[in-house]
């Protein structure tokens, strides 16, 4: 029989597998195991497939009677492209079900699980919290606040610089930097770079080297209709306002690859959620290199942004350097915001790599 904990995992890492498909779903999975012990799994698919509790249901069929659920989220409990789970997991005969972390979304919150125990099923919630409270964050923010998850990728040497003083910058990091970052792009719904890029690299900000969807493009200013970043949403105005659009598009994750200077806006702004920064062992040795942000810098010590670190990975010879905002009053206390922050006060896990490397190619030389 199936231990809680390792059943929890197992669909922690089924979740893991369908990331940056399911958007504007979130993504999840779900183990199910019959009375006499026999496994049935299932993920999250795209829009208008079935969801993940749905997928091990349909596996399982009549063997799910009487057996235990694990799911990262809660089964939904109305009607959308698909009819409710929770409704599913009742018709089965599950005897039991273990939900790690409770839907934020206004039409689930809870109701779901209401409708289980009121059925009479055995239901627990939080077993792997932190684990998908992290897994989840950008789905929990978009949920809360309308808004998708911000991610500011950056790559500089050691001595925090982007590009030599003639404004030369490929390549500071190595293939395996590089192709983990076309991974976040392909976990990203939407991309985002300055106009002034689009000019001085012509990028195309596809997704190559992992398996993946090519994010909406997004620029910040207007590109020229033969750009290689064509076709592409071009925008003009607040960034702010650009988010709000992006979240009403059922975008659950940005990425911001732009140069220094809208990396300057972004974070000035306080609209980063997650910062990357992948570090070449590398020196440049002087100041009039181009750093990682343009713009004006926090006039004293007192206004320094300060963030938590969440993982340190090696990527080849670089490293890659994953930073979060601490939000001190997160919306409703939910805990898929912030749980990747009160990890910073756990014992460090040195030997963790959050994002495999395994297999990656080293890209063409192409942004």
């Amino acid at each position: 029989m199936l231990d809680d904990a390792e059943a929890m995992m197992q669909a922690v890492e089924l979740a893991a597998g369908v990331r940056g498909t399911t958007a504007p779903n979130p993504w999840v999975g779900c183990v199910i195991e019959s009375v006499d012990g026999e496994i049935f799994t299932g993920a999250t698919q795209p829009p208008g497939g079935m969801h993940a509790e749905a997928m091990a249901l349909a596996a399982a069929g009549d063997r799910a009677r009487g057996g235990t659920m694990w799911v990262t989220l809660e089964p939904c409990s109305h009607h959308g492209r698909t009819p409710p789970c929770a409704d599913a997991a009742l018709a089965a005969g599950l005897r039991r079900v273990v939900v790690a972390m409770e839907d934020p979304d206004p039409r689930v919150s809870g109701a779901g699980l209401d409708r289980l125990r009121s059925a009479g099923v055995e239901v627990e919630v939080g077993l792997g919290a932190d684990e998908v409270g992290a897994q989840l964050a950008p789905y929990v923010k978009h949920r809360l606040t309308a808004r998708p998850w911000v991610v500011l990728k950056l790559a500089a040497s050691i001595d925090g610089r982007t590009a030599a003083p003639d404004g030369s910058s490929q390549w500071i990091t190595g293939g395996a930097a590089r192709a983990d970052g076309h991974r976040l792009r392909a976990e990203s719904d939407a991309i985002v770079v300055g106009a002034g890029t689009v000019r001085a690299d012509d990028p195309s900000l596809t997704v190559r080297h992992v398996p993946g969807t090519d994010p909406l493009r997004v620029v910040l200013g207007t590109a020229a209709p033969e750009a290689r970043v064509q076709p592409a949403l071009e925008f003009q105005g607040e960034i702010s306002d650009l988010l709000d659009q992006l979240g009403e598009r059922g975008v659950i994750q940005v990425l911001v690859e732009g140069g220094a200077s809208v990396a300057g806006q972004f974070h000035r702004a306080g609209l980063v959620d997650q910062y990357v920064v992948y570090l070449a062992p590398a020196i440049f040795g002087g100041d009039d290199a181009r750093g990682l942000m343009s713009g004006p810098a926090a006039p004293t010590i007192a206004d320094i942004w300060r963030g938590t670190f969440t993982a340190i990975t090696p990527m080849g010879g670089d490293l890659r350097i994953d930073l979060v905002t601490v939000e001190s009053d997160n919306p409703r206390g939910h805990p898929g915001l912030g749980r990747a922050a009160a990890a910073a006060d756990a014992e460090p896990d040195t030997g963790s790599v959050p994002i495999a490397t395994v297999g990656l190619t080293i890209p063409e030389e192409e942004s």
